[in-house]
């Protein structure tokens, strides 16, 4: 189906905005008239752009407070009407929005509005303009989409149908079901968008908090599906009023927003994409560092031992169990000190994962290799970070691995699915001497740019298959931290990401990874023993703890001694603590009870106060 945006949905001039539709692969556009006063190109210039692009104008909007009104005031209302219209055939643009009043001049009065909305399709129809007219959900007294259409239905001018809009059905709780009866050829737009559920006054909501579907709420493939079996076939177009939106990088926000469009014609069935593929496990978490010393000694002291080096690259193999942890050293990571630059996935068909992430505008990344190495694809998240998809090891092969390492001293890398490229193949094994407690990742924390935390959201949920868990607010010092994790339904992969309150807290929040350990108490006695540093936790933290649970004798003075921390649900307790922070990325031990889903975020106004600390 064609997809259309509103420039009101992106940042920047008119041009920019269209330029940015038009790369990420819209068919049209909706004209805010905003945008068009404000641009220095007259009707015909925009209208040879649009086309230039490959953009069709789909839509011309708003004509406000147009009907109910008295006979002069709609007589100036005509007028004005009738400038816009000549200006739309300027512009080659042949549908214009007309939103229900919010005028107080406007009466209660459906034969009134009826009336008058005819004579404003008699005007347009002289032009070769169509009207699609929107209940707002503030509208003075139109404010549901059944009540625009029984006027609309009155009418009965062919020039004349309704526009509906998601945000205004959904908002207001309508049933969508009833859009079923309104024939298809009288639905004469669809404008979409998601928001989250929020309680507050509804002009407030729709002006600043609306999304691109899948990041918010609100049931839009019902929705669709709806409109849909009523018989429209016009284009599905996102009018997205956010304030953040509006602020970002107008071309990145255009790619979420189409891949948005994608994901939710997919869900709604009027789409076919590559089924997703869910990633099965962490392969590989990748530090990208100036200076490897503070790296590797961490991990040294976290019993992480350098296990194998790249044949043709700076990049060094460390290996606790099934953690893995590359330590690349290239010349690119002088500019930004240490970071977590790339994830690498263990997918049982990476070729498929690799089609599904380009088929939602997430291209396969261009890679330098070697003549011998392992043809890896890798796309790049929002936030740039680099996701890899790795052939998924056998079971057979990782317990063969396992049963050398242990009797060899030399950890060899589970053997993937002899057809596919092994990403291990790359390295060179090193003697080593393996070291107990540390089991695997048990999730990566990624903070994203200030912009990209929706985006973010949905592209893993999109591209990977991972299931998104509801948003959190954390306190941190200096603001309000969100976060929202993603992962697997076993749990195999689990991601949480977050954003601060502002721009600068881009760089505040650091990227951590999290070691699963069966045995926090002992990983962290034998971190601390061979010289790491934990980050130290307040003792109010223990004083509260232990007015909240009840814990063993002993226990909570241990845990106050290491800096553990402790959450606990319905379903099992957490235990974790966290070294000190290099560069941009800190460590974590954690010891999950098999039932707890969570990540201990009630322990995060505590650690993040406790960072803070230690930078001053």
């Amino acid at each position: 189906m064609h997809t259309s945006i509103a420039t009101v949905s992106l940042s920047g001039s008119l041009t920019e905005k269209l330029a940015a539709a038009a790369r990420a692969g819209f068919g049209g556009v909706e004209i805010f008239e905003n945008d068009l006063l404000a641009s220095p190109l007259t009707p015909e210039e925009i209208r040879a752009r649009c086309a230039d692009l490959g953009l069709s104008i789909d839509l011309y909007q708003p004509l406000r407070d147009m009907e109910a009104v008295q006979g002069d005031v709609f007589a100036a209302n005509l007028r004005r009407a009738r400038h816009k219209f000549a200006l739309m055939q300027r512009l080659g643009a042949d549908m214009v929005l007309v939103c229900s009043s919010v005028s107080p001049d406007a009466v209660d009065d459906d034969s009134l509005a009826a009336r008058q909305l005819s004579q404003l399709a008699d005007a347009a129809q002289e032009f070769g303009v169509r009207v699609a007219y929107e209940a707002l959900a503030w509208g003075r007294h139109v404010s549901t989409y059944d009540h625009a259409w029984r006027i609309v239905e009155a009418v009965g001018h062919p020039a004349l149908g309704v526009c509906l809009d998601s945000f205004h059905i959904l908002s207001r709780g309508s049933d969508p079901s009833g859009i079923e009866d309104i024939p298809g050829e009288k639905i004469f737009f669809l404008q979409l968008a998601d928001a989250p559920l929020l309680a507050m006054d509804v002009l407030q909501w729709s002006r600043h908090y609306r999304c691109f579907p899948g990041q918010g709420g609100f049931d839009l493939a019902g929705l669709l599906r709806h409109v849909l079996a009523a018989g429209y076939r016009g284009p599905l177009s996102l009018e997205v009023f956010n304030d953040v939106f509006r602020q970002a990088d107008a071309g990145a926000t255009a790619v979420d927003a189409h891949r948005s469009l994608l994901l939710l014609r997919e869900a709604a069935g009027a789409g076919a994409l590559p089924p997703a593929v869910v990633p099965t496990g962490v392969a590989f978490a990748e530090l990208l560092t100036p200076d490897a010393e503070p790296v590797t000694a961490l991990l040294a002291a976290l019993g992480f031992t350098r296990a194998a080096r790249h044949r043709g690259k700076p990049v060094d193999l460390w290996q606790r169990g099934e953690a893995r942890i590359l330590v690349n050293t290239a010349a690119t990571a002088r500019r930004d000190g240490t970071r977590l630059a790339a994830i690498g996935l263990e997918s049982p068909d990476p070729a498929a994962a690799a089609r599904r992430a380009e088929a939602l505008l997430a291209p396969v990344l261009p890679r330098r290799r070697g003549p011998e190495d392992a043809p890896l694809d890798a796309v790049a998240a929002p936030d740039g970070t680099e996701l890899f998809f790795c052939a998924t090891a056998t079971a057979t092969a990782t317990a063969t691995a396992t049963a050398t390492a242990t009797t060899s001293g030399t950890p060899t890398a589970a053997v993937a699915d002899p057809e596919l490229p092994n990403w291990r193949t790359d390295f060179t094994d090193l003697p080593v001497t393996p070291v107990p407690s540390v089991t695997r990742i048990d999730h990566l924390a990624l903070t994203q740019p200030w912009h990209h935390f929706d985006a973010a959201t949905l592209f893993h949920r999109s591209v990977l298959g991972l299931t998104a868990q509801e948003s959190v607010d954390l306190a941190d010092p200096y603001g309000l931290l969100r976060s929202r994790a993603v992962a697997a339904a076993d749990g195999s992969v689990r991601i949480a990401l977050s954003v601060g309150a502002a721009p600068s807290d881009d760089t505040v929040h650091a990227q951590h990874i999290a070691l699963a350990t069966d045995d926090v108490v002992a990983a962290s006695r034998r971190f601390r023993d061979a010289g790491g540093r934990l980050l130290p936790v307040p003792a109010n933290y223990y004083d509260d703890l232990a007015a909240r649970y009840e814990f063993a004798d002993g226990e909570l003075d241990t845990y106050r001694g290491l800096g553990i921390l402790y959450d606990r649900d319905a379903h099992g307790a957490f235990r974790h603590c966290y070294t000190e922070t290099v560069g941009r990325v800190f460590f974590e031990l954690v010891q999950r009870d098999p039932g707890y889903q969570g990540y201990g975020a009630a322990n995060a106004p505590v650690r993040l106060a406790a960072q803070q600390a230690g930078r001053r």
